[in-house]
């Protein structure tokens, strides 16, 4: 929990405090902004949309490339006007009632090729206004107008895909992973057996032979039907991808005679497809089995108090579950009776075990390890914890981080290119120099087969799900691309220290009785502060509560905004405050500054009690620092991560606390707002890296928001901060914090090596075709070979 939303914190208020009524409530625009790829982008959008009358507040989301519009406004007309003057590419994608958006599961959309063929061919059909790509779920969410549906199947099945209409776009739920066709091994099996007689026969026979061609042909139309039949659907699309690329190399290396290296060429490149896809599976799938994790059945407690093994999926909220040691938590849920420890290492990635009692939350996917109890179902299966971080972790895998979106860049421009450049070398050398045509066009396809970027584009989006995976798997959900690629970067971090450097459990340490009767003095402040629900002031009610004081009625109870709390008891008005308050009322005195100060400087916070007429009490409340916040702080700094700790507590307390764990800089009595100002300066004025902000995703909204990561503490079971978080750390563990930023490191480091080992094979070969070294067969072997080895160093992040 963070600190109440007040300066010099130690207020119990808790109250909400009025807020001016608004002659209209605001509106909601959506857009999405095509070219809206980074911070820099956002911050140019706000500077014009924030200063227009009407423009209420702004929600962006980088990773869908969208910003939330709310206003008074009667016309959008001046928003879209600024959004244009910025140089920006928006449209606004409101799901209205004249739109429908549509999920699609196409089986056959493995990688970035069939993602462009189906844009190209989905794009400019009336009635699509919005398509989604996830090619790691193969799923495309299609915005549309009613009755369009139809025709969108039949453009999709045009060229060559056929797609599962999953929903209608509004369901949260997760589903299995769909089990694809077992892969027929028989024709690659023959395709393989006849090409590598062909290049016997062949060199046997001292050159082409009829039998050589008859192999060659079985070899090519057994292992690369498939390839020829994409290939057409591309070139009729005008898309040159590979299967394009493939299939007009392999016909021209016929048509010049190269009859067996035609059908080997064939063969290995429909080899490496296959290899491919299953490599990309075990990426895709790295989430999605986790829900193997949560138990399809459940023991349910029935109304005659009988107890029945039911589905999951059947099992309504409310509803009592027993769990037997050693079982799997099949729903989210609250213990009603019983003691047991679990681990909840699927979810949060804690490595020992927690102790469970009446009244605590556990969640699907852990394991019950030693007692036995009984649990009320809070959440159906398909909105359970686990459920939303799968949900959330694949709609992060659709959203492209900005490596990703530059190499999709690239490779608009590279194939078509180095298409160009194979027509020119097939002809000009010969029509202008006097060279041998058969020999220049050999040269071509070769630079044909090497043409398309495949292990270009393949390895961006495999490293970066693997690497949203390996976070997930440590209980750190990470919102999307963009901000796992931009934590390596991380430089400066602010943190909330209630709940996120302390326990945010606070416990009364000291009571001073300046006057009166002293049982009598703290029952009043106890009564008083046992009506705000900030945890200094339940800490004093508590206290009174275990020394078993019965506390008195409050009449005309009241907040006092950023500084206390006022109310009436038995005809009596009483404050109870902050130091702020006092000093106000003008009851403070040099002999209350020097308690409140010896106090402020050992890491308390003060609270006093006063009538009309003086002071009564002083009390004081301290938190305990979490035992992983030192060793997460120095972490940080081992890292290069500058630490400040913002707070609305007083200044002393603050330093106190910033001290203890290591912390560079610490600002107190701090409100909201001023939260949000520290994080616009440090944005501002810095030199070079990203900022992020840590809170509890719900009190500090707005610093959380306008960092350039913002992480949320404790987010498991916490719907607001796993929707809303840059970074969402499922328990409340700081060390996860470094931990994520050596993942990012990480991540960053297999994207470079990916690009440099693509783009490095790609300029040998390129030389290699120039010098009349490179064949049709090594070219293939080299392209495929560098797909699969970009895949598998991908892959290499599954296991950190």
């Amino acid at each position: 929990m963070s600190e109440c939303n007040v300066s010099g914190c130690g207020c119990p208020s808790g109250a909400p405090s009025p807020v001016e009524s608004s002659p209209r409530d605001p509106e909601r625009a959506l857009y999405r902004i095509d070219n809206m790829d980074c911070p820099t982008d956002a911050a140019l959008i706000r500077n014009n949309l924030e200063p227009l009358d009407g423009v209420t507040g702004l929600d962006f989301s980088l990773p869908q490339r969208t910003v939330a519009v709310s206003h008074r406004l009667d016309s959008l007309a001046v928003v879209e006007a600024a959004l244009q003057a910025s140089g920006m590419r928006a449209r606004r994608i409101d799901t209205a009632a004249d739109q429908v958006r549509t999920v699609l599961t196409i089986a056959g959309m493995d990688c970035p090729t069939e993602e462009a063929l189906i844009r190209n061919k989905l794009a400019g059909m009336d009635g699509v206004t919005a398509l989604d790509f996830n090619v790691m779920q193969r799923r495309l969410t299609v915005t549309h107008s009613p009755g369009t549906l139809d025709a969108t199947l039949a453009a999709l099945h045009a060229i060559g895909f056929e797609a599962k209409v999953e929903s209608g776009g509004t369901a949260n739920a997760v589903a299995p992973a769909e089990s694809l066709p077992k892969t027929n091994w028989w024709p690659m099996a023959l395709a393989g057996v006849t090409a590598t007689l062909a290049e016997v026969v062949y060199w046997l026979n001292g050159g082409d032979h009829w039998t050589v061609v008859v192999l060659a042909l079985v070899s090519i139309f057994s292992g690369g039907l498939s390839t020829y039949k994409k290939g057409w659907i591309a070139l009729k699309n005008r898309n040159l991808n590979i299967n394009a690329l493939m299939a007009i190399a392999v016909t021209g290396a016929m048509l010049i005679g190269h009859w067996p290296e035609a059908a080997m060429v064939m063969f290995l490149f429909a080899l490496a497809e296959v290899i491919e896809a299953k490599s990309l599976d075990r990426a895709r799938n790295a989430i999605r089995g986790l829900m193997s994790l949560a138990p399809e059945t459940a023991t349910v407690r029935q109304s005659d108090g009988s107890w029945v093994a039911m589905p999951a999926k059947a099992v309504p909220l409310g509803a009592v579950v027993r769990l037997r040691p050693g079982e799997r938590i099949a729903l989210d849920g609250v213990v009603t009776s019983g003691r047991s420890t679990v681990n909840q290492a699927p979810i949060t990635g804690e490595s020992l075990p927690v102790d469970k009692a009446e009244g605590d939350s556990v969640f699907a996917g852990t394991i019950n390890e030693a007692g036995s109890f009984e649990y009320r179902v809070t959440a159906e299966a398909s909105h359970s914890t686990l459920a939303r971080i799968i949900h959330a972790v694949e709609s992060a895998q659709g959203s492209r981080a900005p490596t990703q979106r530059f190499v999709d860049q690239f490779a608009r421009i590279y194939t078509p290119a180095v298409f160009a450049v194979a027509l020119l070398v097939a002809s000009v050398p010969p029509l202008v120099f006097g060279g041998i045509w058969m020999d220049w066009i050999y040269k071509a396809l070769v630079l044909l087969v090497i043409a398309c970027p495949c292990a270009l584009v393949i390895s961006t989006p495999v490293t970066i799900v693997s690497g949203l995976a390996a976070a997930a798997r440590k209980g750190i959900l990470v919102k999307g691309g963009l901000y796992l690629e931009e934590g390596r970067k991380l430089a400066a971090l602010a943190l909330d220290k209630t709940g996120t450097i302390t326990h945010g459990k606070p416990a009364q340490t000291d009571f001073m009785a300046l006057s009166g009767d002293a049982n009598r003095t703290h029952i009043l402040a106890a009564s008083l502060a046992a009506r705000s629900d900030h945890p200094v002031s339940q800490a004093i009610a508590r206290a009174a509560t275990e020394l078993g004081w019965v506390l008195r009625d409050v009449a005309d109870f009241s907040a006092i905004l950023g500084r206390g709390v006022r109310g009436s008891i038995d005809g009596h008005m009483y404050q109870l405050g902050n130091h702020r308050l006092i000093e106000e009322l003008g009851l403070c005195s040099a002999d209350i500054e020097a308690k409140l100060s010896a106090l402020e400087r050992q890491g308390k916070t003060a609270v006093l009690l006063a009538n009309q007429t003086g002071v009564l009490a002083i009390f004081a409340v301290a938190d305990t620092v979490r035992d992983t916040s030192r060793q997460a702080i120095a972490d940080l700094h081992s890292l290069g991560v500058k630490t400040l700790m913002l707070t609305g507590d007083n200044a002393h307390t603050a330093e106190a606390i910033a001290r203890a764990v290591g912390i560079d800089e610490a600002r107190g009595n701090l409100l909201p707002e001023d939260k949000l100002t520290t994080i616009e300066s440090l944005l501002k004025n810095r030199q070079g890296g990203t900022v992020g902000m840590v809170g509890d995703g719900i009190n500090d909204a707005p610093a959380l928001a306008r960092a350039d990561i913002g992480f949320a503490m404790g987010a498991a079971g916490t719907d607001t901060a796993i929707e809303t978080a840059d970074v969402a750390l499922m328990d409340d563990d700081l060390r996860k914090i470094p931990a994520f930023v050596r993942l990012s490191r990480a991540t960053a480091a297999v994207l470079t090596q990916n690009i440099v080992l693509a783009l490095g094979i790609k300029a040998v070969f390129l030389m290699l075709t120039f010098t009349g070294d490179a064949t049709m067969w090594m070219a293939v072997f080299a392209d495929m070979g560098a797909s699969l080895l970009v895949v598998a160093n991908g892959l290499r992040l599954l296991r950190r």
